[in-house]
């Protein structure tokens, strides 16, 4: 009973195995790229570079504006303190407020703030190059890993047609034996044939498992996830090599990012030398400001009419006719003492100012020219970085180029001799049949045959995946 049971839960997850097999979807090349183009933490890090230089741009252009600051301070005062108005000081206790604007517009500095500015647009471009450079090589790396995914399912495929072979003759040979024409040792050396191929498919199994692995992880998808990829039709041009190196470097000078980028370094260089260049020339700038203060030390008094308080009169006599001194209260004057607030303040103590300054660069230490002469070498470096792409472009291109001939002279030879290899297996398989050969040279011509057929399957691969890379430097776009 424990072993029905076993064998029903077995044959269930072999069926559940199966549907979940049927059910991964079959991912075509230009998915997958888009995947890892949308999951790939390089090119991720590379937009943020991007933005970065989008930041310092911003800043550049900002240097053509006027930079206006405003102040202000709030200040208690205890004891002695010094009057801001009067400059006088008191001995009581006080508030002062201090408001100020002030402004600064570069009138001149040697040109240092539009090369400045070009250069920042220049590094800008060169980083959304870089960006482009990161999605070519993660489109290079899906392409690779995608062509080895179909090249081991061919290569699966013809594993088991090999085990299907060999099984269906190990049939034959059974009955053969059986029948008493063979002996036991034929079936027996057919016997382990297939268990060789057996291990064969199992091998190739897990060599088709780990590329598909490696193709999830540049797509940054967990390994877990059920996925099998589309074996697309190779059209026939895709297997002829129609250009030279020469021709690929050239359009590949004139495409290919990292080249665009170095070159834009080199004008961000020759811009950086300039505006180094500036520091040497005088700087003319604009300046104005605008300040107040009030303080509560301060008060005034004025005079008024309606007698709001009354001031003590002076005591006047005077003489009457009659000889009597009579007293009368003669008033000084009638005023109000009024509260100087901090607005009126304000008001009355602006202060404004307008200055033209000029700086006329003479010895700062060899500041300048240090900064100069890194400013060269900095332009002499991002020349050479201009060579060494193109020197390194170039070589791979010749590289690739050698590697697409040398492939598509071994497909057209692993061509001829699948050709040959069937013709010979065909009539082998004719001549064993009738009994005219022996086991051993029947399984000899299969092995010949399915070796043969793996190396045309290599072959076509290895050669269409050198062609797609000659094509993608060319910009031609990768599709399938």
């Amino acid at each position: 009973m424990v072993r029905v049971l076993w064998v029903a839960c077995l044959v269930f997850c072999i069926s559940i195995s199966d549907l979940n097999a049927q059910e991964a979807k079959k991912w075509t090349l230009k998915e997958c790229v888009d995947i890892a183009l949308e999951n790939n933490l390089r090119i991720k890090r590379s937009v943020y570079s991007v933005e970065t230089a989008k930041a310092n741009l911003l800043q550049s252009k900002g240097q053509f504006l006027p930079t206006i600051n405003a102040f202000g301070s709030y200040t208690k005062n205890y004891g002695r303190a010094l009057n801001p108005t009067t400059n006088l000081f008191v001995d009581r206790n006080s508030t002062t407020i201090s408001p100020s604007v002030s402004g600064n517009l570069p009138l001149f500095q040697g040109l240092r703030i539009q090369n400045s500015f070009k250069q920042s647009q220049r590094d800008m471009l060169a980083s959304n190059e870089d960006l482009q450079k990161a999605k070519n090589d993660v489109i290079l790396n899906v392409v690779s890993l995608y062509i080895n995914v179909i090249f081991n399912k061919e290569l699966l495929d013809n594993a088991r047609f090999q085990l299907r072979s060999s099984m269906t003759q190990l049939d034959r040979i059974k009955k053969q034996v059986e029948a008493g024409s063979l002996s036991m040792s034929n079936q027996l050396n057919q016997e382990a044939t297939v268990a060789t191929n057996e291990l064969n498919v199992i091998n190739q199994e897990n060599t088709l498992n780990l590329s598909l692995l490696q193709l999830k992880q540049a797509m940054q998808v967990p390994g877990s996830e059920q996925m099998d990829v589309e074996v697309p039709a190779i059209p026939a041009e895709d297997l002829v090599l129609d250009s030279n190196a020469e021709s690929i470097y050239q359009a590949a000078v004139a495409s290919m990012p990292e080249i665009k980028a170095s070159m834009l370094r080199v004008q961000s260089a020759e811009y950086a030398l300039k505006a180094s260049r500036g520091s040497y020339l005088p700087r003319l700038a604009l300046n104005a400001s605008i300040s107040s203060n009030s303080s509560d030390l301060n008060s005034k008094s004025s005079f008024v009419g309606d007698q709001s308080v009354l001031i003590p009169s002076t005591r006047v006599s005077a003489v009457t006719a009659g000889g009597e001194n009579v007293y009368n209260l003669v008033p000084n004057g009638y005023f109000v003492s009024e509260k100087y607030t901090h607005n009126q303040q304000l008001e009355d103590n602006v202060f404004k100012n307008f200055a033209v300054q000029l700086n006329i660069p003479i010895l700062n230490g060899f500041a300048t020219r240090s900064s100069v002469q890194r400013a060269k070498i900095n332009k002499d470096i991002a020349d050479i970085v201009v060579k060494e792409t193109q020197n390194t472009l170039r070589q791979t291109i010749e590289t690739a180029y050698n590697d697409a001939l040398a492939a598509v002279r071994t497909y057209n030879a692993s061509q001829k001799q699948v050709g040959a290899q069937e013709e010979a297996f065909r009539m082998n398989k004719q001549r064993f049949d009738v009994g005219a050969l022996s086991i051993i040279e029947y399984q000899i011509s299969e092995n010949d045959l399915y070796r043969a057929k793996s190396d045309l399957t290599r072959a076509k691969y290895n050669f269409v995946f050198r062609k797609k890379v000659l094509d993608f430097y060319q910009g031609k776009p990768i599709e399938y």
